[in-house]
């Protein structure tokens, strides 16, 4: 049964309002144009909806059961069209972001604050995990961005924007300070104990990708999770830490580690957002790409 959805929305004010006038007055339509597609509607569901009464008219029982559904159906398109415009007035909305700690506590968190100050009332989802798998959210469709760090392979439709510089460096806390100063080989790596990052971050695999270009293969004896947690296992002098050097600057500040220094630095890298040409963005999404790519 085809029926013009037109035909309920009018059924539904001639119910509300008990009069094909006043119906007419609402939607802003004649009440000759009215009573027509009433009929029609009639004509195509086989029955009555409306039986005359001396102040307009009332709904007929099977009018009444049509009533109670088109009723809650209608309401809940308005109140749909009403959040629908919140949204794009951002008074409420989401954004999902995939992030890893370095992206987020190095770049995202300072613009996150000013988001929030601005737009409180919307809800920002940030999901924690290192490069391979922030491009694995986004190509789902489960993030509206991501914050990633080079290298990174993308799929097709993918875009990216660099936005910071970050650098890796080695550092040693108090029982390697006859490193200190002195000008190294990345050779001499393999002879001392190493606290990197696990295998699946960008991070380790461009270190690594660095060293074995300069014939270096690392054996790491402690592999960590974090960065964070390199830095804490270099202060207590575990070993020599591989890190980006934001994590380190405070230690490198009130001397709890030093730099190792090298003959040649590892090239700098960035940190990117990226996007899916493929995935549709919300308005608050696009506020806060705007504010990332502005301030």
């Amino acid at each position: 049964m085809d029926i013009n959805m037109e035909y309920y929305k009018i059924f539904y004010y001639v119910a509300k309002e008990g009069s094909f006038t006043k119906a007419g007055e609402e939607l802003c339509v004649s009440q000759p144009a009215v009573s027509q597609s009433i009929k029609s509607l009639e004509e195509s569901l086989g029955t009555k909806l409306f039986m005359r009464v001396p102040k307009g008219v009332k709904l007929t029982p099977e009018g009444e059961a049509l009533y109670s559904y088109v009723k809650r159906g209608y309401e809940y398109i308005r109140l749909g069209i009403e959040q629908f415009k919140k949204m794009l007035d951002l008074e409420h909305g989401e954004i999902r972001i995939g992030a890893s700690d370095m992206t987020l506590q190095f770049y995202l968190l300072p613009y996150l604050e000013r988001f929030h100050e601005k737009y409180p009332n919307i809800k920002v989802i940030v999901t924690n995990a290192p490069t391979p798998s922030t491009l694995g959210l986004l190509y789902d469709g489960k993030i509206d961005f991501g914050l990633v760090s080079e290298p990174f392979q993308a799929k097709a439709g993918i875009k990216y924007k660099r936005v910071k510089k970050i650098k890796d460096i080695f550092v040693a806390g108090s029982k390697f300070r006859n490193l200190k100063g002195r000008i190294m080989e990345y050779k001499d790596l393999e002879r001392l104990p190493i606290i990197s990052l696990e295998h699946n971050t960008s991070t380790r695999r461009y270190v690594n990708d660095f060293l074995e270009a300069n014939h270096v293969i690392l054996n790491p004896e402690f592999e960590l999770a974090t960065s964070d947690m390199i830095v804490k296992f270099a202060v207590r002098n575990l070993g020599i830490g591989c890190v980006v050097k934001d994590f380190a600057d405070e230690d490198l500040k009130n001397g709890n580690l030093f730099e190792l220094q090298f003959s040649n630095s590892i090239p700098e890298r960035n940190i990117c957002i990226v996007t899916s040409k493929h995935n549709p963005i919300s308005e608050a999404a696009h506020r806060l790409l705007d504010m990332l790519n502005t301030l």
